[in-house]
């Protein structure tokens, strides 16, 4: 059940709606189910001689006997309440309860006061009624409604427990604050995707991501398109700011701005600057390399602060998580924004669900997580990445690496009861399943065709290597689709000179595998990554060695040796050796 509370300024404009016919003449037999007094509530809805302009002079009425300069500006309180998909549909006494505890519990209007503001509940659908009241008591004074939203939202989960309602995800007040109807309605209106303010917070994340300072920040926003407005001290110091889409203006010709701290707690100036205090060195190494590589160069050293970050994810105290999921969500943040075409939608709803992950009560220590918002920078300064070749490989094995660190993320939430951030993360991760497998298909397809075209007596040495370092999980492995990948990583690092049973071993116990979807697909990218394989390996040699062998001498640390195996009779259970 979730209600969704906010103020406006015109009752007969939000009464015409409730009793209208809905945007796609979706309203049917809209009708009071509760109200203050419902004797002295007209019900447009089902009294033919009542009308929307007397159920508004009767609501209005302690407002209006009151001096116009005592009047508030928004004096209408409006809280849709909504049952979860799946859930029954209540009757129109189960209703009106609902709206009874509701406004007892928001403070609009507490049972036994006869000087409570006036309140009405429409229902025009069979999942969701609207509670509308105004903010002046029979008294003339304002209700106490600190907190209200938390408020109704605790009042939803008992009614959730006590009636048999689908149990929702408790909030802890420190989610973003969400479209107001308002704004959802003129979104609709216009043929935006989306209502302003979450254009505008994907555009402040991304923004921020990576970002050196103030400066680069508030450059970026410019950049992106949206109207910025800094407020500055007589000194030239920013005091705040705020951000508008072009085109987005109210009724006075005047553009809508939101501030920062609008869009989410921790998108306000003075959060932003303890982000950026201990913000991310230059990355001069990636200076260095050709542009057509930088993309792929940038995600591979992503990985590896992602995979640095699921260990803390895992071992380090509250402070130290807290960042690096600030972290992990900057770099969701830069990848969505450089991703190609075919899975920038998935990583991008991958970043904004794992937006709500990144927040709750512990205190960040954002020192903790340099290493990631230099990653992140390296992947913006880095470009689009194309989506193909070492771009898309190193793609892949970055995401791999994020899949686990959100999965990490679920964990830590999950012990320390945030529910909704929980939630959260979990959606972030089965956003990333999808885009790794659109980004993974090209590489891991070609590597599973360079395993099978390995002699067998090979293929069957890496079986018992992988057997002897995970026997109880070795059949499993070679049953997965990435088992052939698996068999031509171990031959490719064989032949750059790794030992595979170490490189194994590496792999193994730098993490555990209990949360991997694919054991063998993760073990593929790490093992990629700590021998320095490229994320798209190269054509096979291996048929064409079995066609012309070599006639020079070959040694390990020869770039262009093969491996050859043959029969072991003095260890039967290691099918060859070295030749």
């Amino acid at each position: 059940m979730v209600p969704d509370v906010s103020t406006g300024s015109r009752t007969y404009g939000l009464l015409a709606y409730l009793y209208g016919p809905g945007r796609r003449d979706e309203h049917t037999d809209p009708h009071l189910v509760a109200a203050w007094m419902p004797e002295l509530a007209p019900d447009p809805g089902r009294d033919p001689a009542a009308t929307l302009k007397q159920l508004t002079d009767r609501l209005d009425l302690p407002v209006l006997a009151l001096p116009k300069n005592r009047r508030p500006a928004r004096h209408v309180w409006h809280c849709p309440v909504r049952t979860a998909p799946g859930d029954r549909h209540l009757s129109d006494t189960e209703w009106a309860e609902v709206a009874r505890r509701i406004v007892h519990a928001t403070g609009i209007a507490e049972y036994g006061d006869d000087k409570a503001c006036r309140w009405i509940a429409v229902r025009h659908a069979d999942d969701h009624i609207h509670i509308v009241a105004t903010l002046k008591r029979e008294d003339g004074r304002s209700p106490r409604r600190h907190q209200d939203g938390i408020r109704a939202q605790a009042e939803c989960r008992k009614i959730e427990k006590e009636w048999g309602l689908q149990i929702l995800n408790e909030g802890d007040g420190t989610a973003a604050q969400r479209p107001t109807s308002a704004e959802r309605a003129k979104a609709e209106r216009t043929g935006r995707p989306e209502p302003a303010r979450e254009t505008l917070r994907e555009h402040v994340r991304q923004a921020l991501a990576g970002a050196t300072d103030e400066a680069e920040f508030f450059r970026r926003l410019t950049e992106a398109g949206l109207r910025l407005d800094v407020r500055r001290a007589p000194s030239g110091d920013a005091l705040g700011y705020k951000v508008a889409l072009p085109g987005d203006r109210n009724r006075d010709g005047q553009p809508i701005w939101f501030p920062g701290s609008r869009l989410a707690p921790d998108l306000s100036l003075p959060q932003i600057r303890r982000r950026l205090q201990d913000g991310p060195t230059e990355d001069e190494a990636l200076s260095a390399v050709r542009p057509v590589e930088r993309p792929a160069r940038a995600r591979r050293t992503a990985t590896h602060a992602a995979e640095q970050s699921v260990t803390q994810l895992a071992v380090g105290d509250d402070a130290v998580v807290a960042a690096q999921l600030v972290g992990i969500g900057e770099l969701l943040d830069a990848v969505a924004q450089t991703a190609p075409a075919s899975s920038r939608r998935e990583l991008t709803e991958a970043a904004r669900a794992f937006e709500r992950a990144t927040r709750s009560h512990v205190r960040a220590e954002h020192a903790e997580h340099r290493a990631l918002r230099s990653a992140a920078r390296g992947i913006v300064r880095a470009g689009n990445a194309l989506g193909k070749g070492e771009d898309g490989g190193t793609t892949a094995m970055l995401l791999s690496t994020l899949t686990l660190a959100t999965i990490a993320a679920i964990r830590w939430h999950s012990a320390r009861g945030h529910a909704q951030q929980a939630a959260a993360a979990r959606q972030a991760a089965e956003h990333l399943r999808i885009a790794y497998r659109t980004t993974s298909t090209t590489p891991m397809a070609t590597m599973r065709e360079q395993g099978r075209q390995l002699p067998e007596t090979q293929r069957d040495r890496y079986a018992h290597t992988v057997e002897d370092a995970l026997p109880e999980r070795a059949r499993r492995l070679q049953q997965e689709p990435g088992w052939d990948a698996l068999t031509a990583t171990l031959a490719q690092a064989e032949q750059a000179g790794h030992a595979p049973e170490r490189m194994l071993q590496r792999a193994i116990e730098w993490r555990e595998l209990e949360t991997a979807d694919n054991v063998s697909d993760v073990l593929v990218w790490r093992l990629r990554r700590i021998a320095d394989l490229p994320a798209v390996p190269g054509p096979s040699r291996t048929a064409t060695t079995r066609r012309a062998p070599r006639v020079r001498p070959r040694t390990p640390q020869d770039p262009t040796w093969t491996l050859t195996v043959q029969p072991d009779p003095n260890n039967p259970r290691r099918p060859g050796h070295r030749s």
